[in-house]
Protein backbone atom coordinates (compact mmCIF):
# COMPACT_ATOMS: atom_id res chain seq x y z
CA UNK A 1 0.00 0.00 0.00
CA UNK A 2 1.64 3.43 -1.02
CA UNK A 3 2.61 5.71 2.35
CA UNK A 4 0.87 8.69 1.25
CA UNK A 5 -2.91 8.07 2.68
CA UNK A 6 -3.68 10.97 0.47
CA UNK A 7 -3.03 8.30 -2.95
CA UNK A 8 -5.41 5.37 -1.16
CA UNK A 9 -8.13 4.30 -2.87
CA UNK A 10 -11.75 2.85 -1.73
CA UNK A 11 -10.59 2.15 2.23
CA UNK A 12 -12.84 -0.51 3.80
CA UNK A 13 -10.70 -1.24 6.83
CA UNK A 14 -8.08 0.87 8.94
CA UNK A 15 -5.01 -1.16 7.73
CA UNK A 16 -3.49 -2.66 11.31
CA UNK A 17 -0.45 -0.15 11.44
CA UNK A 18 -2.85 2.49 12.42
CA UNK A 19 -4.84 0.71 14.74
CA UNK A 20 -3.91 1.96 18.24
CA UNK A 21 -3.82 0.12 21.42
CA UNK A 22 -7.22 0.44 23.53
CA UNK A 23 -6.31 2.86 25.84
CA UNK A 24 -4.54 5.66 23.27
CA UNK A 25 -8.08 5.19 20.98
CA UNK A 26 -10.54 7.87 20.80
CA UNK A 27 -13.18 4.97 21.01
CA UNK A 28 -17.07 5.13 20.41
CA UNK A 29 -17.02 7.98 23.03
CA UNK A 30 -19.17 11.10 21.42
CA UNK A 31 -17.30 13.96 22.41
CA UNK A 32 -19.53 17.04 22.20
CA UNK A 33 -18.43 20.52 21.21
CA UNK A 34 -17.26 23.32 23.64
CA UNK A 35 -19.90 25.76 24.53
CA UNK A 36 -17.10 27.67 26.64
CA UNK A 37 -14.39 28.25 24.49
CA UNK A 38 -13.71 31.88 24.19
CA UNK A 39 -14.55 33.26 20.32
CA UNK A 40 -13.47 36.85 20.14
CA UNK A 41 -14.40 39.43 17.87
CA UNK A 42 -12.15 42.01 16.49
CA UNK A 43 -14.27 43.97 14.42
CA UNK A 44 -14.56 47.00 16.88
CA UNK A 45 -11.23 46.69 18.57
CA UNK A 46 -8.75 47.15 15.61
CA UNK A 47 -6.35 49.27 17.78
CA UNK A 48 -6.88 47.22 19.50
CA UNK A 49 -9.12 48.34 22.49
CA UNK A 50 -9.56 47.41 25.84
CA UNK A 51 -11.88 44.89 25.33
CA UNK A 52 -9.98 42.71 22.73
CA UNK A 53 -6.61 43.15 25.30
CA UNK A 54 -9.08 41.94 28.57
CA UNK A 55 -10.73 38.93 26.26
CA UNK A 56 -7.67 37.40 24.87
CA UNK A 57 -5.48 37.56 27.98
CA UNK A 58 -8.39 35.99 29.88
CA UNK A 59 -9.00 33.04 27.07
CA UNK A 60 -5.22 32.26 27.03
CA UNK A 61 -5.05 32.86 30.89
CA UNK A 62 -8.18 30.32 31.51
CA UNK A 63 -7.91 27.71 27.86
CA UNK A 64 -4.81 28.16 26.04
CA UNK A 65 -6.74 28.48 22.63
CA UNK A 66 -9.81 30.61 21.45
CA UNK A 67 -11.37 31.95 18.22
CA UNK A 68 -10.89 34.96 16.43
CA UNK A 69 -13.66 36.20 14.05
CA UNK A 70 -13.23 39.78 11.83
CA UNK A 71 -9.91 39.24 12.61
CA UNK A 72 -8.58 41.16 9.26
CA UNK A 73 -7.62 38.43 6.88
CA UNK A 74 -9.39 38.43 3.82
CA UNK A 75 -12.23 35.79 3.43
CA UNK A 76 -12.06 35.74 -0.34
CA UNK A 77 -7.73 34.68 0.57
CA UNK A 78 -8.84 32.20 3.21
CA UNK A 79 -10.67 30.28 0.93
CA UNK A 80 -8.54 30.63 -2.22
CA UNK A 81 -5.53 29.26 0.30
CA UNK A 82 -7.79 26.34 1.50
CA UNK A 83 -9.27 25.49 -2.05
CA UNK A 84 -5.46 25.66 -3.47
CA UNK A 85 -4.25 23.06 -0.08
CA UNK A 86 -7.12 20.65 -0.66
CA UNK A 87 -6.26 20.47 -4.66
CA UNK A 88 -2.51 19.49 -3.68
CA UNK A 89 -3.51 16.69 -2.25
CA UNK A 90 -6.22 15.85 -5.13
CA UNK A 91 -2.69 15.91 -6.87
CA UNK A 92 -1.54 12.87 -8.91
CA UNK A 93 0.84 10.36 -6.46
CA UNK A 94 3.69 10.70 -9.21
CA UNK A 95 3.61 13.92 -8.49
CA UNK A 96 3.84 14.39 -4.49
CA UNK A 97 6.15 12.05 -4.58
CA UNK A 98 8.50 14.37 -5.47
CA UNK A 99 8.06 16.28 -2.51
CA UNK A 100 7.84 13.08 0.25
CA UNK A 101 10.68 12.80 2.95
CA UNK A 102 11.11 12.29 6.43
CA UNK A 103 14.13 14.86 6.44
CA UNK A 104 13.22 17.87 8.99
CA UNK A 105 15.99 19.96 7.48
CA UNK A 106 14.43 19.87 4.21
CA UNK A 107 12.64 23.30 3.94
CA UNK A 108 9.34 21.91 2.42
CA UNK A 109 8.59 17.83 3.14
CA UNK A 110 5.41 15.90 2.48
CA UNK A 111 4.70 13.20 4.41
CA UNK A 112 2.22 10.66 6.19
CA UNK A 113 1.96 10.63 10.16
CA UNK A 114 4.92 11.83 11.55
CA UNK A 115 9.05 12.38 10.77
CA UNK A 116 9.46 9.12 12.61
CA UNK A 117 6.66 7.14 10.59
CA UNK A 118 9.51 4.18 9.79
CA UNK A 119 10.17 3.85 13.55
CA UNK A 120 6.91 4.54 14.78
CA UNK A 121 4.44 1.81 16.49
CA UNK A 122 1.45 3.30 15.45
CA UNK A 123 0.94 5.26 12.48
CA UNK A 124 -1.37 8.78 12.78
CA UNK A 125 -4.10 8.86 9.84
CA UNK A 126 -2.58 12.41 8.46
CA UNK A 127 -0.30 13.19 5.32
CA UNK A 128 1.37 16.25 6.34
CA UNK A 129 2.79 18.97 3.99
CA UNK A 130 5.39 21.19 5.60
CA UNK A 131 7.21 24.39 4.43
CA UNK A 132 8.80 27.63 5.67
CA UNK A 133 7.39 30.87 4.70
CA UNK A 134 8.95 33.27 6.59
CA UNK A 135 11.28 35.26 5.38
CA UNK A 136 9.31 34.51 1.74
CA UNK A 137 12.91 33.98 0.56
CA UNK A 138 13.12 32.96 -3.24
CA UNK A 139 14.81 29.64 -2.27
CA UNK A 140 11.76 28.90 -0.21
CA UNK A 141 9.51 29.88 -2.53
CA UNK A 142 11.05 27.19 -4.65
CA UNK A 143 10.65 24.64 -2.98
CA UNK A 144 7.06 24.70 -2.50
CA UNK A 145 4.81 22.83 -5.11
CA UNK A 146 4.27 24.20 -8.78
CA UNK A 147 0.83 22.67 -8.58
CA UNK A 148 -1.93 23.76 -8.49
CA UNK A 149 -0.64 26.51 -10.53
CA UNK A 150 -1.39 29.05 -8.26
CA UNK A 151 -0.12 27.45 -5.34
CA UNK A 152 3.09 29.65 -4.92
CA UNK A 153 1.07 33.20 -5.21
CA UNK A 154 -1.90 32.20 -2.95
CA UNK A 155 0.00 30.76 -0.44
CA UNK A 156 2.58 33.17 -0.05
CA UNK A 157 -0.34 36.53 0.16
CA UNK A 158 -1.90 34.03 3.00
CA UNK A 159 1.36 33.98 4.95
CA UNK A 160 1.94 37.63 4.95
CA UNK A 161 -1.83 38.32 5.84
CA UNK A 162 -1.53 35.42 8.68
CA UNK A 163 1.50 36.47 9.71
CA UNK A 164 0.37 40.43 10.75
CA UNK A 165 -2.81 38.61 12.12
CA UNK A 166 -0.76 36.76 14.45
CA UNK A 167 1.72 39.73 15.28
CA UNK A 168 -0.76 41.81 16.50
CA UNK A 169 -2.56 39.10 18.69
CA UNK A 170 1.23 38.79 20.17
CA UNK A 171 1.13 43.01 20.62
CA UNK A 172 -2.45 42.12 22.14
CA UNK A 173 -0.76 39.64 24.85
CA UNK A 174 2.35 41.76 25.05
CA UNK A 175 -0.18 45.28 26.70
CA UNK A 176 -1.89 42.52 28.53
CA UNK A 177 0.81 41.20 30.42
CA UNK A 178 2.26 44.79 30.73
CA UNK A 179 5.82 44.21 28.50
CA UNK A 180 7.35 46.56 26.82
CA UNK A 181 6.38 47.62 23.18
CA UNK A 182 8.11 45.37 20.72
CA UNK A 183 8.97 42.31 23.14
CA UNK A 184 8.04 39.98 20.74
CA UNK A 185 9.58 41.43 17.95
CA UNK A 186 12.79 40.15 16.32
CA UNK A 187 14.52 36.78 16.89
CA UNK A 188 11.48 35.67 18.58
CA UNK A 189 9.46 35.50 15.62
CA UNK A 190 12.01 34.98 13.27
CA UNK A 191 10.63 32.17 11.64
CA UNK A 192 7.28 30.74 10.34
CA UNK A 193 6.30 27.26 9.28
CA UNK A 194 3.07 26.49 7.18
CA UNK A 195 1.62 23.47 8.33
CA UNK A 196 -1.06 21.52 6.03
CA UNK A 197 -2.88 18.13 7.45
CA UNK A 198 -4.87 15.97 5.11
CA UNK A 199 -7.21 13.18 6.46
CA UNK A 200 -9.46 10.99 4.13
CA UNK A 201 -12.12 9.08 5.41
CA UNK A 202 -11.52 6.92 8.19
CA UNK A 203 -13.45 3.16 8.17
CA UNK A 204 -13.33 3.04 11.66
CA UNK A 205 -12.87 6.97 13.51
CA UNK A 206 -12.79 4.54 16.89
CA UNK A 207 -9.70 2.90 16.35
CA UNK A 208 -6.99 5.56 15.24
CA UNK A 209 -5.87 9.18 15.52
CA UNK A 210 -5.53 12.00 13.04
CA UNK A 211 -2.97 13.39 15.23
CA UNK A 212 -1.65 12.65 18.83
CA UNK A 213 -2.67 14.69 21.91
CA UNK A 214 0.06 17.51 22.32
CA UNK A 215 1.03 20.75 22.99
CA UNK A 216 2.46 23.18 20.43
CA UNK A 217 6.05 23.77 21.52
CA UNK A 218 6.44 26.84 19.69
CA UNK A 219 5.53 30.68 20.66
CA UNK A 220 2.24 30.98 18.90
CA UNK A 221 0.08 29.26 16.19
CA UNK A 222 -3.57 29.50 14.52
CA UNK A 223 -5.21 26.83 12.52
CA UNK A 224 -8.07 27.13 9.67
CA UNK A 225 -10.44 24.50 10.39
CA UNK A 226 -12.93 23.23 7.21
CA UNK A 227 -16.49 23.04 8.27
CA UNK A 228 -15.27 19.05 8.45
CA UNK A 229 -15.08 18.92 12.81
CA UNK A 230 -12.06 17.10 14.33
CA UNK A 231 -10.03 19.14 16.50
CA UNK A 232 -10.25 18.64 20.24
CA UNK A 233 -8.94 20.15 23.30
CA UNK A 234 -8.18 18.38 26.73
CA UNK A 235 -9.77 20.49 29.37
CA UNK A 236 -10.98 19.55 33.42
CA UNK A 237 -10.26 15.71 32.50
CA UNK A 238 -12.84 15.39 28.94
CA UNK A 239 -11.98 15.93 25.50
CA UNK A 240 -14.28 18.59 24.48
CA UNK A 241 -14.64 19.85 20.55
CA UNK A 242 -13.50 22.86 19.13
CA UNK A 243 -16.26 24.12 16.56
CA UNK A 244 -15.44 24.81 12.80
CA UNK A 245 -16.64 28.30 12.72
CA UNK A 246 -16.43 29.95 8.82
CA UNK A 247 -13.66 32.46 8.55
CA UNK A 248 -12.67 32.21 11.84
CA UNK A 249 -9.23 31.61 12.79
CA UNK A 250 -8.44 29.13 15.85
CA UNK A 251 -5.06 30.41 18.25
CA UNK A 252 -3.10 28.41 20.62
CA UNK A 253 -0.62 29.98 22.15
CA UNK A 254 2.61 27.94 22.27
CA UNK A 255 4.76 26.48 25.36
CA UNK A 256 7.41 29.46 24.62
CA UNK A 257 4.55 31.87 25.79
CA UNK A 258 3.69 29.88 28.85
CA UNK A 259 7.05 30.38 30.15
CA UNK A 260 7.44 33.82 28.67
CA UNK A 261 4.30 34.95 31.18
CA UNK A 262 5.65 32.88 33.71
CA UNK A 263 2.74 30.11 33.72
CA UNK A 264 0.22 32.97 33.51
CA UNK A 265 -0.85 31.52 30.40
CA UNK A 266 -1.77 27.91 29.18
CA UNK A 267 -1.01 25.83 26.23
CA UNK A 268 -3.98 24.07 25.45
CA UNK A 269 -3.51 19.98 25.48
CA UNK A 270 -4.92 19.19 21.66
CA UNK A 271 -5.83 16.28 19.24
CA UNK A 272 -7.03 15.62 15.85
CA UNK A 273 -9.94 12.47 15.23
CA UNK A 274 -10.82 11.15 12.26
CA UNK A 275 -14.36 11.24 10.42
CA UNK A 276 -15.93 8.47 8.47
CA UNK A 277 -17.33 10.15 5.62
CA UNK A 278 -15.98 13.22 4.78
CA UNK A 279 -12.30 14.20 4.41
CA UNK A 280 -10.41 17.01 6.36
CA UNK A 281 -7.95 19.47 5.69
CA UNK A 282 -6.89 22.38 7.94
CA UNK A 283 -3.76 25.30 7.77
CA UNK A 284 -1.80 25.68 10.85
CA UNK A 285 0.77 28.49 10.98
CA UNK A 286 3.64 28.45 13.59
CA UNK A 287 5.45 31.36 14.64
CA UNK A 288 9.12 30.28 15.92
CA UNK A 289 11.78 31.68 17.31
CA UNK A 290 15.29 31.84 16.20
CA UNK A 291 17.48 28.59 17.41
CA UNK A 292 19.51 30.53 19.73
CA UNK A 293 17.70 33.04 21.37
CA UNK A 294 16.97 32.86 25.07
CA UNK A 295 13.98 32.15 26.30
CA UNK A 296 12.61 33.20 29.90
CA UNK A 297 10.03 34.50 32.29
CA UNK A 298 9.52 38.22 31.06
CA UNK A 299 11.66 40.26 33.62
CA UNK A 300 8.61 42.39 34.21
CA UNK A 301 6.38 39.46 35.20
CA UNK A 302 9.22 38.50 37.40
CA UNK A 303 10.18 41.89 39.33
CA UNK A 304 7.49 40.94 41.97
CA UNK A 305 7.12 37.13 41.86
CA UNK A 306 10.07 34.46 41.63
CA UNK A 307 10.60 33.18 38.18
CA UNK A 308 8.98 29.80 37.60
CA UNK A 309 11.52 28.83 34.62
CA UNK A 310 15.24 29.02 33.99
CA UNK A 311 16.72 30.89 31.03
CA UNK A 312 17.32 28.29 27.96
CA UNK A 313 18.31 28.63 24.27
CA UNK A 314 14.99 27.42 22.00
CA UNK A 315 17.17 24.72 20.14
CA UNK A 316 18.04 23.20 23.82
CA UNK A 317 14.14 23.05 24.23
CA UNK A 318 12.91 21.90 21.50
CA UNK A 319 15.74 18.81 20.89
CA UNK A 320 14.18 18.18 24.62
CA UNK A 321 11.05 18.17 23.42
CA UNK A 322 11.40 15.71 20.49
CA UNK A 323 13.95 13.70 22.81
CA UNK A 324 11.40 13.49 25.52
CA UNK A 325 8.20 12.06 23.21
CA UNK A 326 6.64 15.68 23.34
CA UNK A 327 5.20 15.44 26.07
CA UNK A 328 4.99 18.57 27.32
CA UNK A 329 4.60 18.66 31.22
CA UNK A 330 7.76 16.17 31.37
CA UNK A 331 9.85 18.64 29.19
CA UNK A 332 8.63 21.78 31.15
CA UNK A 333 10.04 19.75 34.26
CA UNK A 334 13.83 20.14 32.81
CA UNK A 335 13.73 23.74 32.74
CA UNK A 336 11.64 24.59 35.95
CA UNK A 337 12.51 26.38 38.73
CA UNK A 338 9.93 25.69 41.19
CA UNK A 339 7.67 23.24 41.93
Amino acid sequence: MDVLISNWKNVESVPESFVFPPHRRPGNIVVPMSKDIPVIDLKYCRNPGVEAIQQILKASQEFGIFQVINHGVSESLMNEAMDVCKDFFDMPGEYKAGFYSNDPIKSCRLYTSTLNYDKEEFHYWRDNLTHRCHPLHEDHILSWPDKPATYRETVGAYSVQIRKFLLNILDILCQGLGLEDGYFEGELTENQLMSINHHIPCPDPSLTLAMPEHCDPNLISMLQQCDVPGLEIYKDGQWTGVEPIPNAIVVIPGLQLRVISNEKFKSAIHRVVTNSKEPRTTIGMFVIPSNNIVIEPARNITRDVPAVYTSYLYKDFFSTFTGKGCEAETVLKCFRLVD
